[in-house]
């Protein structure tokens, strides 16, 4: 199995659970979108687009041609993401993207202190102000209000 035929499948596969996950839920019509219209939409484009892919992907090299080299960047990727959906609740968003970009880009990506710092403090306040003060969008504040 080529890659291409690999990564379309299980797009397709993602988007054929999301069409059945989202039965349970109200449709609407095209005037009056209930809540499973959008997610229906974008699973039903993705089904086309996984199928394409599943098509046209002959040429693209074999799975197991592929090494592995970056392995440990995708675990810690893994562990990142996995550790924020355990801590926004207890630690609240800012404290936790703080955290977790602090993270990849001073241990993953060995930056420099200085860099790895400002990076994480400013995308962790600036997309917090963005969502939480100008779109009004609620994030969890933590335990301490940060």
């Amino acid at each position: 199995m080529t890659t291409d035929r690999l990564s379309g499948t299980v797009l397709a596969l993602f988007a054929v659970v999301v069409i059945w996950e989202s039965r349970v839920l109200p449709l609407g019509t095209f005037r009056q979108p209930g809540p499973a219209f959008v997610p229906i939409l974008l699973a039903l484009l993705l089904l086309t687009l996984g199928i394409f892919v599943v098509i046209t992907g002959g040429r693209a090299p074999l799975f197991s041609s592929i090494g592995w080299t970056e392995w440990r960047h995708a675990v810690a990727i893994l562990t990142a993401s996995i550790f924020s959906v355990f801590a926004i609740e207890r630690l609240g968003y800012r404290l936790t993207v703080l955290l977790v970009l602090g993270f990849l880009v001073k241990v993953v990506e060995k930056q420099g202190w200085v860099l790895s710092l400002a990076f994480a403090l400013s995308l962790s306040l600036g997309s917090f102000f963005l969502f939480y003060t100008i779109l009004r969008v609620p994030l969890p504040e933590g335990p301490l209000g940060f």
